[in-house]
């Protein structure tokens, strides 16, 4: 079952500071793609600790794709965060949700359910919502 939300870890980490999205950041964050039976959710820790339930697929590899980030901001008290849009192209594969994790540290960051099965023959876009303080994909408010 995929269960949507920040992983409780990256709020720690956040609070230890052990996270950074700022502009040349040394951390790499990363997006990969599970199946609807994965065990995902803001309990999951590390992207290892789920690796084995990973999707696979012609143009898919283990690991997913890097994120580009956007520059932190901020709207009103909320402060946020969001990435250029993750696409696999020459893919053939189905997926149910992802996970974000830093790529760095292997530690989960947010859980996504894409809500049903997204079946791809040519290109799989994860899309990100608009980086702003009501909807970008990472807030704390």
């Amino acid at each position: 079952m995929i269960q949507q939300g920040q992983c409780t870890i990256f709020k720690k980490s956040c609070l230890s500071g052990t996270e950074n999205f700022a502009v040349g950041t040394p951390y790499i964050y990363k997006i990969a793609l599970f199946p609807a039976t994965a065990s995902l959710g803001p309990d999951t820790l590390t992207y290892s600790s789920v690796s084995s339930e990973e999707i696979t697929g012609t143009g898919y590899t283990a690991g997913g794709k890097s994120l580009v980030i956007l520059p932190p901001a901020s709207g009103g008290t909320t402060a946020f965060v969001s990435f250029v849009n993750a696409v696999w192209t020459s893919a053939s594969f189905t997926a149910r949700g992802a996970l974000i994790y830093n790529g760095t540290t292997d530690s989960a960051v947010a859980v996504l359910d894409f809500g049903s099965d997204k079946t791809c023959s040519n290109t799989f876009t994860v899309t990100f919502p608009t980086a702003d303080a009501s909807t970008a994909i990472l807030r704390i408010s």
